[in-house]
């Protein structure tokens, strides 16, 4: 395949070796010898009592095979888990890994794969994984790193973000422990199994076989991974929980801490918590408290404190706070631990809605999967920003993460931004594995102030059983255990007030309109939300359906049997205040359930922003109607050359009270704006300008122009940000127009578009928003779909500026220039 050049197991001369049983949790019995010579460093007693090092740098990856042990590097055929120490080949120190691809984390190898037509992988993404294809569904990642010999007598732990799927991992020939969820982060104590003083090689087999959803979900350790170092009396992962009440003007604040000490002897340990707002100012400190903990044991210390005139956390001022935990056990500091959190209360009635901090809000969101244009799933924190301003910028003020664990970007920029979220967990079922995936989800995110919701399933066969209320009722107590303060839900199709509807605390509605009235008459006190609405489809730049392309038009007029329009279900949730709002599928256009049409089509038509994040039509409907600012939006383009004499439907979205169309100077009447709505006209087309004005209070407020353009001329690159950090991680989304020779973009144009990057940058990943494309997203070409196309530029570790050429022939080309800021990037393990 390329640049994952084929190659024998046994290249390095080392046989395939026995290895470790298959264990759940990280265990394993010794570390493996080496010859290495150890290196220097301080001593255990001399270090800083908590490093958090990303270990995203400097991997290796190669594809495997899932029915020949000769092309995966011998797993499967001798015997991977019958004695410890030689687990896995490419984990010997001396296994040459010099054919395989320099890689850095996040990593999705699927979107770099062909696209294949099978109605069997329509609905995933049209990408060659699964059983039938072997030879590209198993990923293996291979990274060799140093630990001092200072390390010794501290507790080392490797954590993954996410791996999709099914994973197993060994360090130094040691098995460490498999993780099938391809969503819940995972852990891996490797304190055991490391050796200090020298070099460390850890190796993950990734398996992506199996599917654990209907859409694209990519493959590979698409999340970042980290290594951690504590003193052995220390708070654990997500070992801190912050809870807050109000009233009146005051907080009321209970901290949980928990200590584990991990070591052979008692220890009396102090714990200090110091609460410090945005300006880095302290507001309230916390302790000393007292704590004993056993050798090898875990407790917890419980504090509270009030916080008066707190600075409450909403979707208008986001505020955050930071809880700084110290620990002191033998007369010095072993941990200190830091935790973002908010104060804010969130309440769902019955009659009246949702409320945050006692204030009606109307849930105004959007459901979304989590791949983007060029990158698949493997997005870089930056990006997980750029999309939730996006969908703020349309007014939207909650996301449900259909239908899984985000990552830990998503819900920071949702903390950072101002964006409710509605938190949902992958599998439905109260089995070990679903239980253990649902308590990492709630362990890891119960301190953000975005999550309102927890969401237990999506459309559940057993949502209207009593099975499935007894699986739900068991769910439910685990939430509340790890979480009193937050209500749970479930997005059900079908069986409301059966099943798990007697279970939820907050009924979730997808589609199914005519039937939410009789709900609410039969249960008036169960409150009610619409976690999935509309599914209304369209194509960016398209005005008339085109089965053969895979296009449906952006009028707001296309949906699925089951869905509705956009204006369909916000009139109808709008006007009842018992509905606390809904959840649009979705905000972003993704990978696979091309609906309405198949292959070509490659990816879904739900979305009110395409893959790239450029606005359909229907994103002004919403803004109209939620963002609470002035809009005016005209559409369709105005080049129809052909179609001269024959009528165009011409729409406009408006929050103004009148809209008059004018088309090259004459009026084609004014139409009062219907609360909700939108007005319309048919307009024989003549080329020229179309015009839109908006009146308010009888004065004209906004105008709005669509106009006949001349051919392409020239290219425009438009970074959405033009200074970025040097850091090997942050992103810049270069945005590209294809222009006239009056610089107005030209809504037809497809030339192909070629880039070029010098300095410390490089691209990443390239798009356009074409639900039927089959150009590559990792390359440097792409053409404009309707005018537009983007490349994700992403910086070196090292300051400098990047600079990004765009040509085409026949256009005149451009540049961007991004700069590079000199930062201190997060530490990393070398």
């Amino acid at each position: 395949m390329g640049k994952w050049s084929r190659r024998k197991f046994l290249k390095s001369g080392v046989a395939a070796a026995a290895g470790a049983g298959a264990l759940p949790a990280a265990r394993g019995l010794r570390a493996a010898s080496s010859e290495e010579r150890p290196s220097s460093g301080p001593s255990a007693a001399d270090q800083t009592p908590r490093e958090r090092l990303l270990l995203d740098f400097g991997w290796r990856f190669h594809l495997g095979n899932a029915d020949d042990p000769s092309l995966d590097f011998g797993y499967g055929r001798d015997g991977e888990y019958q004695k410890t120490g030689d687990f896995f080949v490419p984990s010997r120190l001396d296994f040459d890994d010099s054919d395989w691809e320099a890689i850095d984390l996040p990593h999705d190898w699927a979107v770099a794969l062909p696209f294949h037509e099978d109605p069997w992988l329509t609905t995933h993404g049209s990408k060659p994984l699964g059983r039938t294809y072997p030879a590209t569904s198993i990923g293996w990642y291979r990274r060799v790193f140093e630990l001092p010999a200072g390390d010794l007598g501290r507790r080392l732990s490797l954590e993954f973000d996410g791996v999709f799927r099914n994973s197993m991992a060994a360090l130094n020939g040691n098995f460490l422990g498999r993780n099938m969820s391809g969503y819940a982060p995972f852990r891996y104590d490797i304190t055991d199994h490391a050796h200090y003083g020298g070099k460390n090689v850890l190796v993950v087999r990734v398996d992506a076989t199996e599917f654990e959803g209907w859409f694209y979900e990519g493959a590979g350790i698409y999340r970042h991974v980290w290594l951690v170092k504590t003193n052995p009396v220390h708070v654990p992962q997500w070992g801190t929980f912050v809870t807050s009440t109000l009233a009146a003007e005051t907080a009321r604040v209970k901290i949980t801490t928990e200590v584990v000490n991990e070591s052979e002897r008692d220890e009396t340990c102090e714990v200090t918590s110091n609460i410090v707002d945005g300006n880095g100012q302290t507001v309230a400190t916390i302790g000393p408290t007292a704590l004993a903990v056993s050798a090898w044991r875990r407790r917890e210390a419980v504090q509270r404190v009030k916080v008066s005139h707190p600075k409450l956390w909403s979707v208008e001022t986001p505020h955050l706070y930071r809880l700084i935990t110290t620990l002191r056990a033998g007369g010095k500091v072993t941990d200190r631990f830091e935790t973002t959190f908010g104060i804010r209360s969130i309440r769902f009635d019955p009659q009246k809605g949702s409320f945050l901090n006692g204030e009606p809000v109307k849930i105004q969101g959007t459901c979304n999967h989590q791949d983007h244009a060029g990158v698949g799933t493997a997005l870089p924190g930056r990006l997980q920003a750029f999309r939730i301003e996006r969908l703020k910028a349309m007014g939207a003020n909650s996301y449900r993460t259909s239908h899984n664990p985000p990552t830990p970007e998503l819900l920071e920029a949702c903390d950072r931004l101002g964006m409710m979220v509605m938190d949902e967990t992958r599998m439905f079922s109260s089995c070990p594995e679903g239980l253990s995936q649902l308590s990492r989800l709630v362990r890891r995110d119960r301190n953000h102030p975005c999550v309102i919701l927890w969401s237990t399933g999506n459309e559940e066969p057993e949502q209207g059983t009593a099975r499935g209320a007894r699986m739900c009722a068991t769910m439910k107590r685990l939430v509340r255990r790890l979480d009193p303060t937050r209500p749970i839900t479930q997005a059900m199709n079908g069986a409301w007030g059966q099943g798990i509807s007697v279970i939820v605390d907050v009924q979730g509605f997808n589609y199914n309109l005519p039937h939410m009235d009789a709900f609410h008459q039969k249960f008036p006190q169960k409150p009610c939300i619409g976690t999935e609405v509309a599914s209304t489809v369209s194509t960016r730049g398209i005005y008339v359906n085109d089965p053969a392309k895979g296009y449906v038009s952006a009028y707001d007029v296309n949906h699925p049997p089951w869905a509705s329009t956009a204006e369909q279900w916000w009139q109808m949730y709008d006007a009842r205040r018992w509905l606390s709002g809904g959840h649009v599928w979705t905000g972003f256009d993704y990978r696979g359930e091309p609906t309405p049409y198949g292959w070509p089509c490659i990816s879904s038509h739900f979305g009110i922003l395409d893959t790239c994040g450029f606005p359909k039509d229907n994103f002004y409907y919403y803004q109209a109607w939620w963002s609470g600012r002035p809009v005016l939006h005209l559409f369709p383009h105005w080049n129809w050359e052909g179609q001269e004499g024959k009528e165009i439907a011409v729409w406009c979205y408006s929050n103004l009270e009148k809209v008059e169309l004018l088309l090259n100077g004459k009026s084609l009447g004014a139409q009062a704006m219907p609360p909700n709505g939108h007005v319309a006209w048919k307009v024989a087309y003549a080329p020229g300008v179309l015009e839109a004005r908006g009146y308010r209070n009888g004065r004209e407020a906004l105008r709005a122009r669509r106009e006949t353009t001349g051919p392409a001329a020239s290219i425009v690159l438009r970074p959405d940000r033009d200074t970025i950090a040097g850091d090997g991680e942050d992103v810049s989304v270069v945005e590209v127009q294809v222009v006239d020779r009056q610089g107005r973009l030209v809504p037809i144009a497809d030339n192909k578009i070629t880039f070029q990057v010098s300095g410390p940058g490089k691209i990443i990943g390239v798009g356009n928003g074409d639900p039927s494309s089959h150009e590559a997203d990792k390359g440097t070409v792409r053409r404009a779909f309707n005018g537009l196309c983007v490349a994700i530029v992403q910086s070196a570790r090292q300051a400098g500026s990047i600079q990004v050429r765009a040509t085409s022939p026949g256009l005149e080309s451009a540049s961007a220039t991004i700069q590079a800021q000199a930062v201190r990037p997060r530490p990393s393990v070398a």
